[in-house]
């Protein structure tokens, strides 16, 4: 859980205030969520590949993958 400590009496009546602190505060390295991720990754990755031409080559790599997945 996050270290309240060192808010003051009068940030706890802002809940908007606090949220807002809330969100924008550093968060603690760590792993994320493997859907996160990959939520991050396929929109840039679909830009990156329309961009250089590569939708061909994507369709072949996940055709091959699928292959050898048996389906």
């Amino acid at each position: 859980m996050a270290d309240t400590a060192g808010r003051t009496a009068g940030a706890r009546g802002h809940r908007a205030a606090g949220l807002l602190a809330g969100l924008l505060a550093p968060r603690p390295s760590g792993t994320r969520h493997p859907l996160v991720a990959t939520a991050m990754v396929v929109p840039l990755a679909a830009f990156l590949a329309f961009l250089f031409g590569g939708w061909d080559a994507v369709v072949t790599q996940a055709s091959s993958v699928a292959g050898m997945l048996g389906r």
